[in-house]
């Protein structure tokens, strides 16, 4: 065990130390052995689409009253480990690296013998019920040390790294950081269901030994590569722009770049909004009633993922409060499993995700009929990620996006798919302790994203937004005020909204 260290002070008077870090290799014994041998997981184009983006940190709390150290040491955490253990069993390149070998054209998975997912065990003695409270603000920098990090070289850097975190009498966390470039945020959805799915079998089969164990259906992944067609080597195209676009030179191998940068800052709060069903038809129908005034020829697409958007991305440019004529440029994720030509398994494991995206400028956030403006942008956008060629990457989709990044410039506001949509469902990840009672998606804090996932009831949507305390108290207001049916456009603004997925 490694000796305890403090790693830093929260502001909620808590402190995190650290009990051990140590290596969860996939389980093996006699009849595994051939499962775990050593293997290479090639990347695809829409792998190195996503070559550079930052990590993300996925953070779930689990309220248990009376847990101890020694309950939690003795009972939770074996459970915890043996299942993971079984569970990389068919998640194999989690346990291994992405790495950029000398004699290599271009980076892949790798897993080798003695390869296993980093987990850290620590303690706090912050307030879960604070930290994981659906009201009320709270400072970003309390989540950071609960969020594991991923190591990351020129040449090698980890796929996966977990922390498990005692809060004594109160619960435990669990936070898991992905790298972006091998597990997108469906990718990120399945791996934790299907670690919770084991554990839970262990825990109501009250095994402590890990067995062999197998996935239902759903939750068991497809890494074939070999359904993404490639004949024009885009993969590499993709790598090359964006280190370019970093400043990289393009003869240097390197893993180290990441967008976006985050900027850590001791003012930015954190809070999480709901938007029911109720929330949904009300703005349904606002779009309808300012539609039918302003264009009532347009059909818009009004799925709750654009409903929301339209609303939080108003409410993100008002809050803001600078020049109305700044230009806003806003970006449209898709999930490209379902659109291609034929469609991949719905359990394709890997980054599988595409953007469209829609510039405009900020007074157009501003007026009356500013969620319908928004509304009809994003779904344009939809309209452009349907099956086809749209899809099917090719040499100027990274020129073309990376273009309009470098004129937006470096002020932007992003809203990360690593953070889930409205139907990925981190709540329905019970380890046999019951569901989260709270998921936090740490990774989007100094990004300028939000994170939408489904609610825990499954009938809401969730919205993380971090912002600074003045600007949340506006958003706050516009956020509630906007669900009635006249929109408040009081508020002045400059701003430049980015969306990257």
């Amino acid at each position: 065990m490694a000796p305890e260290r403090d790693i830093g002070g929260v502001n909620n008077n808590g402190s995190v130390k650290i009990h051990e870090a140590c290596k969860v290799p996939p389980f093996s014994d006699d009849s595994t052995a051939a499962a775990v041998a050593a293997t290479t997981l090639p990347l695809t184009y829409f792998d190195t689409y996503c070559f550079n983006l930052s990590p993300v940190d996925n953070l779930l709390f689990y309220e248990i009253k009376d847990l101890t150290w020694d309950s939690f040491n003795s009972e939770i955490l074996p459970k915890l480990k043996h299942s993971l253990s079984i569970t990389l069993l068919h998640y194999l390149p989690l346990a291994g690296h992405l790495m950029w070998p000398p004699d290599a054209e271009k980076p892949a998975v790798c897993y080798f013998k003695d390869d296993g997912v980093s987990v850290t065990v620590a303690e706090s003695n912050a307030d879960l019920r604070l930290l994981s409270s659906n009201n009320g603000t709270r400072r970003t920098v309390e989540f950071h040390p609960l969020a594991p990090r991923l190591s990351i070289s020129d040449d090698k850097a980890e796929v996966t790294a977990i922390q498990i975190t005692l809060f004594p009498n109160q619960g435990f966390s669990i936070s898991i950081s992905v790298h972006h470039t091998v597990i997108d945020g469906k990718s990120a959805v399945l791996f934790i269901k299907s670690w919770a799915y084991l554990c839970k079998k262990l825990q109501q089969q009250n095994v402590v030994v890990p067995v062999p164990s197998l996935l239902p259906e759903s939750l068991t992944p497809c890494f074939d590569r070999s359904l993404i067609k490639d004949p024009h080597g885009i993969d590499m195209v993709y790598v090359k722009q964006l280190m370019a676009f970093t400043g990289s030179d393009p003869n240097t191998r390197s893993l180290k770049v990441t967008i976006p940068v985050a900027k850590v800052d001791s003012n930015l709060v954190r809070k999480t909004f709901t938007l029911t069903r109720e929330d949904l038809n009300k703005l349904k129908h606002k779009l309808v009633l300012v539609n039918k005034d302003q264009h009532p020829s347009k059909q818009l697409h009004s799925s709750t993922f654009v409903l929301t958007c339209a609303h939080v991305f108003v409410c993100l440019v008002k809050a803001r409060g600078e020049d109305a004529n700044t230009t806003v440029t806003f970006w449209v994720p898709a999930d490209c499993r379902s659109r291609l030509d034929p469609p991949l398994p719905g359990n394709y494991f890997g980054s599988c995700i595409l953007a469209e995206f829609a510039v405009a400028k900020a007074v157009d956030f501003m007026q009356e009929d500013g969620i319908a403006f928004v509304a009809e942008k994003l779904s344009d956008s939809v309209k452009g990620l349907k099956k086809g060629d749209a899809i099917v990457g090719t040499e100027d989709r990274i020129a073309r996006e990376l273009e309009v990044m470098k004129e937006t410039g470096e002020q932007s506001i992003e809203i990360a798919i690593a953070g889930g949509t409205s139907h990925f469902d981190f709540y329905d990840s019970d380890f046999g302790w019951g569901k989260p009672n709270k998921v936090e998606i740490v990774s989007i804090d100094g990004t300028g994203a939000i994170s939408l996932m489904q609610s825990r009831d499954g009938g809401s949507v969730e919205i993380g937004v971090v912002l600074d305390e003045p600007q949340m108290e506006v958003f706050t207001s516009l956020f509630v005020s906007g669900l009635n049916d006249r929109e408040n456009t009081s508020h002045p603004l400059r701003t430049v909204l980015r969306s990257r997925f």
